[in-house]
C-alpha cells in the first residue's frame, strides 16, 4: 500500500487529532493545510445517531449554500411542453422526454443531476436501474420531482447540495471549495448544520450529532465539536 505523500505528512503534525475544534478554528486549520496544486474541495462528514436500515430515520434532503460548491452542476430535465420551454429558459443543460431516456439507455450520462416533472415519472421510473445506483434518480424530497422545474433549476444552479445518509450513518456533502476562505465555507456549513438539525428523525433516540469532520480533498480531516456544530443552526 503506498504511504501518504509530504504535503499529507506534514499537515497531520498541524492536527491535534485528540482534540475537538470549533468550527471556525477547525475551517481556518484547513486553509492553512489545503497545499494542493489545485482548488481543492472542502466536505463535511457526519456521523449520525440514526439506524440508516430503518424507514423512519432516514435522514434526506437539499439545501441551497449560500456560496455555493464551486462547481456548476449540469443539470437534466425530463419535461414536455410548457414546463420543457421553463426548464431552458431557467439555465438546464438538457431538457426533453423519451428521447433523453433512449440516450440514458444507451449509455449516456453526460450530466450531474436529474429533475422531473411528476407527469414524466413513468418514463423515469424505467430508467431506475442506471440511474439510482449513481444518485441520479430525481425524489420529491430533494425537490427535483417538481412540475416548478424553473425553481428547481435555478437552486441547482446556485448551490444546492442533496444530503443523505449512507448505510454506514454518515452524512458526506461538499461545502465548497479551499479558495473560498473562511467567511464563506463557514456560511456554507452553518446552512447545512442547520438543515441537517432540523431534520433529526423524531424516531432518532439519544445523540444524533455523533462525530463531525471537514477535510480538503488531499488533506487530513479535522473534526469538530458536535455541540459547537450543532449552535451554528441558532447563530448564523
Amino acid at each position: 500500500m503506498p504511504s501518504k505523500g509530504k504535503n499529507y505528512r506534514n499537515s497531520v503534525k498541524l492536527i491535534d487529532r485528540a482534540k475537538l475544534y470549533e468550527p471556525a478554528e477547525a475551517i481556518r486549520l484547513i486553509g492553512e493545510i489545503a497545499r494542493a496544486k489545485f482548488d481543492e474541495t472542502v466536505e463535511a462528514h457526519i456521523r449520525l445517531g440514526v439506524d440508516p436500515r430503518r424507514s423512519d430515520q432516514q435522514v434526506r434532503g437539499a439545501v441551497v449554500l449560500p456560496y455555493g460548491t464551486g462547481k456548476t452542476k449540469r443539470v437534466l430535465v425530463f419535461a414536455k411542453g410548457e414546463k420543457e420551454r421553463e426548464a431552458e429558459e431557467a439555465g438546464a443543460d438538457y431538457v426533453g422526454a423519451d428521447d433523453l431516456a433512449e440516450k440514458i439507455r444507451g449509455g449516456w450520462m453526460d450530466f450531474d443531476i436529474t429533475v422531473a416533472t411528476p407527469d414524466m415519472m413513468s418514463t423515469v421510473g424505467k430508467l431506475g436501474k442506471i440511474l439510482g445506483p449513481r444518485g441520479l434518480m430525481p425524489n420529491p424530497k430533494t425537490g427535483t420531482v417538481t412540475f416548478d422545474v424553473a425553481k428547481a433549476v435555478a437552486e441547482i444552479k446556485a448551490g444546492k447540495v442533496e444530503y443523505r445518509v449512507d448505510k454506514t450513518g454518515i452524512i458526506h456533502v461538499p461545502i465548497g471549495k479551499a479558495s473560498f476562505g473562511e467567511e464563506k465555507l463557514m456560511a456554507n456549513l452553518a446552512v447545512l448544520m442547520d438543515a441537517i438539525v432540523k431534520a433529526r428523525p423524531a424516531a432518532a433516540k439519544g445523540a444524533y450529532l455523533k462525530s463531525i469532520s471537514v477535510a480538503a480533498t488531499m488533506s487530513p480531516g479535522v473534526f469538530i465539536s458536535p455541540q459547537s456544530a450543532a449552535m451554528m443552526s441558532v447563530e448564523k
